[in-house]
């Protein structure tokens, strides 16, 4: 009799268990039908003509899809220059990752006189808003002639205290006795850098590749500030000129957010598991 109890109880505790998940599920569904719905929204609206963007009701789904609206932001309205503007400063903003790299390596492996000052020096400026630099960055880059050019866009976030504290966490979990057998055998410090530290450092650098993406995608408020000529102007910049001179046409704005989001979201979900095991290895939840 007690067994068959026990049965039973058992029965119960795996029937209210499949429940609770269940219900667990369903409201995570619902969360994230919400948290998505602003883009899908965002979607379908840059592919309505715009009598229909702005009728009321409005619909979800377009009746009548069109790209009319993603052609005319690249023959008409010069988005084509700012993609490619963009995509400049986010392929300079990649060059950083190297040197980055090599002083989160130098910081975690390395030991130097000054070391630990030299490392608070880096964390302390992440203490600093970058509104306060803003000043003394555009004067010396105006001193090197390197204003309304994408070099002068992109140099001032090359490199960051962040990034190097995140390659220094993931690089000290390197084992060091790895490293002394390579010198043994010959190896040179670069060598061992390039071919065994940067390969054991894949997930940080899927999520440095991330940030300095979206860092270099979103930058708005620099380029706005060095670049005086609009044929520099980022995607950001660009789509806040858009809504500064369309006053009414819901779905061409929604196209030029969606040229700005989309990419965004497809790297992400490229990077998604080395992102998640990257943070998890640096220490950081």
């Amino acid at each position: 009799m007690s067994t068959e109890l026990l049965r039973h109880r058992r029965a119960g505790t795996r029937s209210g268990a499949r429940r609770m998940t269940v219900a667990i599920g369903a409201v995570l569904a619902v969360g994230a039908l919400i948290t998505a719905f602003p883009f899908l929204w965002m979607l379908t609206t840059s592919l309505k003509p715009q009598r229909e963007s702005i009728d009321f009701p409005p619909t979800i789904v377009p009746q009548e899809p069109t790209f009319e609206w993603y052609l005319r932001l690249f023959t008409e309205l010069d988005f084509g220059t700012y993609l490619r503007n963009t995509v400049i400063v986010v392929a300079i903003g990649f060059i950083g990752l190297l040197f980055m790299a090599m002083a989160g390596y130098a910081f975690a492996k390395f030991d130097f006189r000054g070391r630990r000052w030299m490392f608070f020096i880096v964390l302390a400026t992440m203490m600093i808003p970058i509104q306060v630099t803003m000043i003394p960055t555009y004067l010396i880059l105006n001193g090197l002639k390197l204003t309304n050019t994408l070099v002068g866009i992109a140099l001032p976030t090359l490199v960051g205290g962040f990034s190097i504290f995140l390659f220094r966490q993931f690089m000290s979990t390197i084992p060091t006795e790895m490293l002394e057998a390579a010198r043994l055998d010959g190896a040179g410090e670069f060598r061992i850098f390039w071919q065994i530290v940067l390969p054991m450092s894949r997930p940080i650098l899927a999520v440095q590749v991330v940030l300095t993406f979206i860092a270099g995608w979103n930058s708005f408020l620099w380029p706005l500030i060095i670049a005086s000529d609009q044929k520099l102007y980022t995607l950001s910049v660009g789509l806040s000129l858009l809504n500064q001179q369309l006053a009414v046409n819901p779905s061409l704005q929604m196209a030029a957010a969606s040229v700005m989001v989309v990419p965004i979201l497809f790297v992400f979900i490229v990077f998604q598991r080395y992102v998640m095991q990257g943070f998890a290895l640096s220490g950081l939840k």
